[in-house]
């Protein structure tokens, strides 16, 4: 698994960035989790470039499957997707309701996710 470990404002935070293996299966959650765990932080980004096809496609269940697993692990959560425009109306319409939460959000670029993420 490939990721960057931020340190930042005496925080600490995973930036998962493998182009190589995306976010494709509900396990990768458990992955997701064990990194975090074992540099010590429950703060997480994630790119939409590391995310697959079905993690859009509501009707597969990935997006929730993997959301929930992180909830339930205490993972703050933010994904950066700069382009919104391009995803189907019910991936939206999800995003509208993520964004009232204090678990995971949506940003359009790192510096708003950081900015929340580390608050």
């Amino acid at each position: 698994m490939n990721y960057n470990l931020i340190d930042k404002d005496d925080k600490r935070y995973i930036e998962y960035i493998s182009n190589e293996k995306l976010i494709s299966k509900e396990t990768d959650a458990m992955d997701l989790i064990a990194a975090c765990f074992e540099n010590n932080t429950n703060l997480l980004i994630i790119h939409y470039e590391t995310l697959s096809e079905d993690f859009f496609n509501l009707r597969t269940g990935l997006a929730g499957a993997i959301l929930q697993k992180l909830v339930n692990y205490k993972i703050k959560v933010a994904i950066i997707i700069a382009n919104e425009e391009n995803l189907n109306d019910r991936f939206r319409e999800m995003i509208i309701e993520a964004n009232k939460r204090d678990d995971y959000r949506t940003f359009r670029n790192i510096t708003d996710a950081e900015n929340w993420i580390l608050a």
